[in-house]
């Protein structure tokens, strides 16, 4: 009896014992759980190794060891976390309090990754721009945030909007995701990057070169992924962004967040309204609108946004559903000047642009070796032109009977894509499979049939193989059906090659090559575009291949860390050779369609350098870039033209003062290229080089419940630069091109409202 007693005490004991060993792990900031932290710990006497993550309140329940009494060397790690180490002599309950690494340069990046991975240990070369420097930067929009990046340059229409180049490659060639997804409505071939808000992005990740394997179409000259915020520490959150800018900017946007157990619920909106520009504005001047004079006419149309976004997550142990809902409007208002003789009339343009994206996510660990990544997701975009005749005497208005005067574009996309990737860290072959099914739905006046739809079904898959630790191999291939064109397969070949140097474990050194094929499909318009009146017959041509590319890629990182110092060197040369690209062309006569005619090379380098030490970071580069056209059987008669780039970023922050002080500046070089004009001659446009910088100084309040950001944008005044043509016939023009609205000055404060959990 005695001895049955005293069993069942030892097992209850040991029982407690067993359930009491967690560890838990908090952010000696604020005392907050850190979710996912990697906590690694080592039997010594065994050699035996157990890899633990934290959950959602950053503790851990050891399990699976035979000796609670033995010697253990725990490892904590989390990134933008400094590492921590403990020796145990016995496995027991403990909390750990990990520190900001404030001068960290690596990020988690998740892009054309098997898992979620620090940037310097990924086979590809990836640039991320954090929240830190979206909000430092002041940026309302995409365009905001990439006016600052080497290698990008960007362009303007003040109706079509923000387009872009990559690797001197244009827009319609760069893949734009947003959590994984495409992001829809190409006008042009172009995304418009000011209908990218701002004000829920985590950060933005880009890859330069073909990631079409991954991504498939469009993913040619580079892929760039916009993570928004999908996680909260408190409970109840509440954040509140307010925005002004002397040039007429008026922003507002606010996020609601419930977080109870594996649950989070947000919902986020607001809106952006612009009241356009004119040359002659005054800062800080609310000007009424003129409806009946010359003054109703801005350069920079006036233009309103509305936006909102329902999300919801919940976790699975380690797998994470989560569900958005996003709705996008934007209003763009084109005054007409009053017409002669008597000025008492006017044609007015009105566009307006719906996007509603409904995304479905599935993503996290099957097992202990094995990574899920599920997407589904049905987009929908419309455009709508419209003209009116307005009489200035009455202000009414009605619209005209000229066919030219309206359009309509309405896509919808429906898409799913799915991958299984294996993350065993110690052995040799990790692989990855997956699928991605698009199928797009175009519909207007001017598509054939008035509806066309197009499906795209591929397959794709890459192995990293890693005969020794400092070196990768990862082939990948992407098999693609295409049910109105012949789809190309696409390869691709990264290298990663890590260099020790000396004993340091502190510094790094790696060499990445790429080689990769990369394909652009024929857009619906270029199949299935019809417009035949009587001053236009454009038609599009069922038989266009896809355009392709070979891309070349090589980088040299170097990485040292000392102390409170951390340095980061990049060097990168690339080499991208476009064929079989599609262009407008005369067929016969009077008619117009697309052909596969034209060639298009772009090479260059790019050197990087980043310096932290303590709270002052300072970032310089600078890039030259050459482009090579050959329009049908017309090349570029002075083969390569070349431009330069450079820039300097500079931020400190004061901690007891919590203030962030922070200072861009980049140079734009001159820019060649060459078109053809009506008469199918070649002739050579030069854009003017520019200067652009901006500053910004922020403060929080409150512990940080309040951030107050005041700022000065376009620093050197830029408005216009000259973009001058010259002829086949050796005559020369020279017009302006719209960068900026002058030098602009901003303010913006932050609410942030929490509850303790």
């Amino acid at each position: 009896m005695h001895k049955s007693f005293f069993i069942i005490i030892l097992f209850i004991l040991q029982t407690t014992v067993i359930r009491s060993q967690t560890i838990t792990v908090l952010n000696v900031e604020d005392k907050q759980p850190i979710p996912a932290a990697h906590i690694l710990i080592k039997d010594v006497e065994h050699g035996e190794e157990k890899l633990f993550l934290t959950d959602d309140k950053g503790k851990a329940q050891l399990s699976g060891f035979e000796n609670l009494n033995g010697k253990y060397l725990l490892s904590l790690s989390f990134i933008g976390f400094k590492k921590l180490t403990d020796t145990l002599n016995g496995l027991t309950s403990k909390t750990y309090l990990l520190a900001p690494e404030k001068t960290i340069l690596n990020e988690l990046v998740v892009t054309a990754q098997y898992a979620p991975n620090s940037s310097e240990k990924a086979v590809h070369k990836i640039k991320v721009i954090d929240s830190k420097k979206i909000e430092a930067i002041g940026a309302v929009n995409l365009h905001d945030v990439l006016s600052n990046e080497l290698n990008i340059r960007l362009s303007q229409d003040n109706i079509l909007g923000s387009s872009m180049s990559l690797q001197g490659i244009s827009g319609q060639n760069v893949k734009i995701l947003l959590d994984g997804v495409p992001v829809t409505g190409r006008m042009n071939g172009n995304i418009d990057l000011s209908q990218i808000n701002m004000n829920n992005v985590e950060r933005i990740e880009i890859i330069e070169g073909p990631l079409s394997v991954n991504y498939g179409t469009d993913a040619l000259g580079g892929t760039i992924n916009i993570i928004t915020k999908k996680s909260q520490k408190q409970n109840l959150s509440f954040v509140s962004d307010n925005y002004y800018e002397s040039i007429g900017q008026y922003n507002f946007s606010g996020k609601a967040g419930y977080k109870h157990k594996k649950n989070l619920i947000t919902v986020s909106g607001g809106r952006n309204y612009f009241d356009g520009w004119r040359p002659d504005e005054k800062h800080f001047q609310l000007e009424k609108v003129r409806v009946a004079d010359s003054l109703r006419y801005k350069n920079w149309k006036p233009k309103e946004q509305l936006f909102g976004t329902l999300y919801y997550s919940h976790f699975f142990n380690e797998l994470k559903l989560g569900y958005a809902a996003d709705y996008f409007f934007e209003k763009i208002t084109n005054r007409g000047l009053p017409r002669l003789p008597y000025f008492e009339t006017a044609l007015d343009d009105y566009y307006t642009t719906k996007r509603m994206n409904n995304t479905l996510n599935l993503n996290g660990k099957l097992s202990k070796y094995y990574y899920l990544n599920f997407t589904a997701a049905y987009n929908h975009y419309e455009r709508i032109k419209s003209t009116y005749f307005k009489d200035l005497t009455t202000l009414e208005q009605v619209l005209t009977e000229n066919a030219d005067d309206q359009d309509t574009s309405l896509f919808n996309t429906l898409m799913t894509r799915g991958s299984i990737s294996s993350t065993r860290d110690s052995v040799k072959i990790n692989y990855e499979l997956g699928y991605d099914v698009n199928q797009e739905t175009a519909r207007g006046l001017r598509i054939k049939d008035m509806e066309q739809v197009i499906g795209d079904y591929a397959l794709f898959g890459s192995a990293e193989y890693k005969p020794f630790t400092f070196l990768t191999f990862r082939p990948g291939l992407r098999a693609t059906y295409n049910t109105s064109y012949k789809a190309p397969v696409v390869p691709s070949l990264n290298i990663k090659y890590d260099v020790p140097i000396g004993t340091e474990s502190n510094s790094s050194l790696a060499f990445r090559f790429s080689y990769a094929r990369g394909f652009r499909s024929p857009s619906l318009k270029e199949l299935y575009f019809y417009f035949v009146d009587i001053n236009h017959n454009i038609t599009g041509n069922q038989n266009l291949k896809a355009e392709q590319s070979d891309n070349y890629n090589l980088s040299i990182s170097l990485n040292k860390t000392k102390s409170q110092r951390v340095s980061k060197l990049d060097l990168s040369i690339f080499y991208n050779y476009i064929h079989s690209m599609i262009a407008l062309a005369q067929a016969s006569g009077t008619q117009y369609t697309y052909f596969n005619i034209d060639k298009y090379e772009t090479r260059g380098l790019q050197l990087q350098n980043e310096f932290a030490i303590k709270h002052f970071k300072i970032a310089t580069g600078a890039a030259y870039i050459g482009r090579y056209n050959q329009m049908g059987n017309k090349k570029s008669p002075d083969g390569f033209e070349y431009s330069p780039e450079a820039r300097c970023n500079i931020f400190y922050e004061w901690h007891s003062q919590n203030m962030t002080f922070a200072l861009f500046y980049k140079y734009t070089g001159k820019l060649a290229a060459y078109a053809l004009n009506e008469n199918d001659e070649l002739y050579k446009i030069q854009v003017q080089d520019y200067h652009s910088a901006d500053a910004t100084l922020s403060r929080a309040f409150i512990k940080k419940s309040i951030i107050l950001t005041a700022g000065a944008k376009n620093l050197f005044d830029v408005k216009n630069i000259r973009g001058i043509a010259s002829g086949a016939a050796h005559t020369a023009s020279s017009n302006t091109m719209a960068v900026g609205m002058g030098r602009s000055y901003f303010f913006k404060i932050t609410i942030n409202i929490n509850s303790k959990n």
